[in-house]
C-alpha cells in the first residue's frame, strides 16, 4: 500500500512538472538551462549598464581626487555599512529559499522569500533617511541646483551627481528585484515550486545576487574614499 502511494505521488509530480514545461522545450532540464543562459545574458547587460557609470566614476575621480575626498565627508559610512549588511543577509535568505524549494519545503521557501523582501525594505528605509537628510541640507545633483551650505569645493556637485546616478539606479534595481521576489513568493504559496521545478525562484535569485554585488562595490567606492 505504501509503495503504491509513493508511485502515485511520483506520477502526480511528473504530470505537474510536465505542465510547467513550455511547449517549445523538450523537457524541464532544457527549459532550465535555456532560462539560466537567458538570465546570465540579461545580467551581462546590467553589468554593462553599471559599467558605464563605473567608468565615469574612475575618470572624474582621477581628474578631481580632492573633490571625491570632500564629497565623501558628507556621506554617513555607518548607514552605508548597515545597508551592506542588510543586502548580504538578503542574499543568504534568497539562496536558502532556493534550497528549500529544491527540498520541497513550501513553507520554508515562502518564509525565506518574505524575509528577503523584508530585508530589502529595510535597505530602502535606510536609503530614504539618507536621501532626505541630504535634501534637507541642500545637497542635490546638478550644478545650478547645488546649494550645499558652508564651505565646499565649486565642483563638488560632480561627486554628488555621480553618487545620485549610481545609488538611484541601484535603488530602482532593488525595487525591480523586490517585485520579482514577491511574484515568486505568491507562486510558491500556491505550491507551484518543488524539487522538479523551481526555475523562476533561481532566476530571480540570480538577479538579486547581482543587485547585492553591485552595492558591495558602490559602498567602498562612494562611502570610503576619504
Amino acid at each position: 500500500m505504501s509503495s503504491h502511494n509513493t508511485a502515485k505521488i511520483e506520477v502526480d509530480k511528473s504530470q505537474f512538472a510536465e505542465r510547467n514545461v513550455s511547449h517549445h522545450f523538450v523537457d524541464a532540464d532544457q527549459e532550465f538551462d535555456s532560462c539560466k543562459m537567458g538570465m546570465w545574458l540579461f545580467l551581462l547587460t546590467e553589468i554593462l549598464l553599471f559599467g558605464g557609470l563605473f567608468v565615469a566614476y574612475v575618470v572624474f575621480r582621477t581628474w578631481h581626487p580632492e573633490t571625491w575626498e570632500a564629497g565623501a565627508e558628507h556621506l554617513d559610512w555607518k548607514m552605508g555599512a548597515v545597508n551592506t549588511g542588510i543586502l548580504i543577509a538578503s542574499s543568504v535568505t534568497m539562496a536558502l529559499a532556493i534550497r528549500q524549494a529544491q527540498l520541497n519545503d513550501k513553507k520554508g521557501t515562502v518564509m525565506l522569500l518574505l524575509a528577503t523582501v523584508l530585508l530589502a525594505s529595510g535597505f530602502l528605509v535606510v536609503k530614504y533617511f539618507e536621501y532626505t537628510h541630504k535634501f534637507h541640507l541642500g545637497i542635490f545633483p546638478g550644478g545650478d541646483n547645488y546649494m550645499f551650505p558652508g564651505k565646499h569645493l565649486s565642483n563638488e556637485f560632480i561627486y554628488f551627481s555621480i553618487y545620485y546616478m549610481m545609488t538611484g539606479l541601484h535603488v530602482l534595481h532593488v525595487l525591480f528585484g523586490m517585485a520579482g521576489i514577491i511574484w515568486v513568493t505568491l507562486r510558491a504559496a500556491k505550491g507551484e515550486f518543488y524539487s522538479a521545478y523551481y526555475t523562476p525562484v533561481e532566476m530571480v535569485g540570480l538577479y538579486w545576487h547581482l543587485v547585492d554585488l553591485i552595492w558591495i562595490f558602490l559602498f567602498p567606492l562612494l562611502y570610503l574614499t576619504k
